[in-house]
């Protein structure tokens, strides 16, 4: 859901329309200077996403045998680990 509101009311509603975006009530509140829209208020999470994938690329070399077997690992996903 997207609201918006003009200046003055966000001016006088901050910590009301903060509260709304913090616990979710809101996902973006519009505010408008003369009935245009000038700014987006939206949580920081949707603002700064954290990039996941390929974070530590190039940080080290994967060994070609990588994917090799290990005895030791395929015993405690087998439920073995006592072998």
């Amino acid at each position: 859901m997207e609201s918006q509101v003009n200046m003055l009311q966000a001016k006088s509603n901050l910590s009301r329309l903060v509260e709304a975006i913090e616990q979710g009530r809101e996902r973006e509140i519009v505010i408008a200077r003369n009935g245009k829209p000038a700014a987006r208020l939206v949580p920081i999470e949707t603002v700064l996403p954290q990039r996941r994938l390929g974070f530590a690329k190039g940080l080290f070399v994967v060994p070609d045998d990588f994917d090799s077997t290990n005895e030791e690992i395929e015993r405690m996903f087998s439920g073995d680990a006592q072998r």
